[in-house]
């Protein structure tokens, strides 16, 4: 399925707008991950635990979206944003992909 952030696809017509849709992911961060992120804080350095949390959360997203769209008869998502959140005591992550499902020719 083509998903792209602009709100056309060169070379392809938008035939038919099949609505909004989203895709909504809440992570939980888990002690280890927290531990490991407070010691590259402490001595500089990226968090790969995170990191990794973040990457895997963003895809599940996206992947979302994309079927939600899918099964509205959409073959692709425009104008898509993705948007961040932390929940609770910050230890909950929440990820939403958004888009315009459309039908191209």
């Amino acid at each position: 399925m083509i998903t792209t952030t602009t709100n056309t696809i060169d070379g392809r017509k938008i035939t038919n707008y099949k609505g909004v849709v989203f895709g909504e992911v809440v992570a939980g961060v888990n002690f280890i991950k927290d531990f490991a992120a407070g010691l590259s804080n402490i001595f500089g350095g990226r968090s790969g635990a995170y990191e990794g949390e973040l990457i895997e959360a963003r895809e599940q997203a996206i992947y979302e979206m994309q079927r939600k769209a899918s099964s509205l008869g959409a073959n692709a998502v425009v104008g898509v944003t993705i948007d961040y959140e932390t929940l609770g005591q910050g230890n909950m992550l929440m990820v939403i992909a958004s888009g315009t499902a459309v039908f191209v020719e």
